[in-house]
């Protein structure tokens, strides 16, 4: 019987397309998430963090796993960690972790997982994406206040991003996933130039012929407005990345796509103008 690869998260924004890819390449999928959904190709199994029953069923017949942390979890270390000691114990030889380009090995939330990975497994990749471009088109606030006011509010002024498409990052985890031997292990994954939010506004408005402009914040604004819907310490976080921005933190571009993968990394505009043909055609 041929070991499947567990993709926790496989109705998510990178594990649905992780998931797709592996199974278009052959390879047999568990799809897991809280509500067992089916994802093209894969079984669906169901798996949820906070609910250690789970964790059995859906590591059976399993060596190697994506693993997606829980949103919006502070401390992501306290549900990880356990399945990872017990994904070990059933025989899972490979882990590849969403990180985040802005949470080094051994910093705060994911990054104590990172810094666990090897102490559990013989092979392993941490991916450590820079921020989505699917935040401007897909459900995230910002795309939503895009579509309502025509407004991206955030405290990063003119720091710079270079964003990142989820395929793109799903390519890297397919390869991480499936490439035979060692990996290369801290994987910090960008789009092909460095952008302000100010300069993606430019691009939304340029594609959809629409006015885009960015609002500037200052990180306590930000931080009182993301705690309307999040936890306060959670919302502090958040807006201190977006500080951190401010200060250049995110202001790189990496190889890591075209290295791994064979192509370059697709642009914000290629991105805009893909989610916006999609968006009009399928009215």
């Amino acid at each position: 019987m041929t070991a499947a690869t567990l993709v926790i998260g496989a109705t998510g924004t990178t594990g649905g397309r992780v998931a797709r890819l592996l199974t278009e390449r052959g390879r047999t999928v568990r799809a897991a998430s809280r509500r067992a959904v089916p994802v093209a190709g894969a079984e669906a199994v169901r798996f949820d963090w906070y609910d250690p029953g789970t964790f059995e069923e859906a590591l059976r017949g399993v060596d190697r796993v994506y693993l997606v942390p829980p949103v919006g979890d502070p401390d992501p270390a306290a549900v990880m960690l356990p399945f990872l000691e017990r994904a070990r114990t059933f025989g899972v030889g490979r882990a590849v972790l969403l990180g985040s380009s802005a949470i080094p090995s051994g910093g705060p939330a994911v990054g104590q997982v990172q810094q666990a990975l090897p102490r559990l497994f013989e092979t392993w990749a941490a991916l450590r994406p820079s921020w989505f471009m699917q935040n401007f088109t897909g459900d995230h606030e910002h795309a939503r206040s895009i579509r309502e006011e025509g407004t991206i509010r955030t405290a990063t002024g003119d720091g710079r991003v270079a964003f990142v498409d989820a395929d793109d990052i799903a390519a890297v985890a397919a390869h991480a996933l499936t490439t035979d031997g060692r990996v290369a292990e801290d994987l910090v994954i960008t789009g092909p130039e460095a952008l302000s939010h100010a300069d993606a506004a430019a691009v939304l408005s340029e594609v959809t012929g629409r006015p885009v402009t960015h609002r500037r914040l200052t990180c306590e604004q930000l931080r009182d407005r993301l705690a309307r819907d999040l936890p306060p310490e959670f919302a502090a976080v958040l807006a201190a990345l977006d500080g951190a921005i401010a200060q250049g933190a995110e202001d790189r571009v990496t190889d890591t796509v075209e290295r791994l993968t064979g192509r370059p990394p697709r642009s914000l505009r290629a991105h805009v103008e893909r989610a916006w043909t999609s968006a009009v055609g399928g009215r």
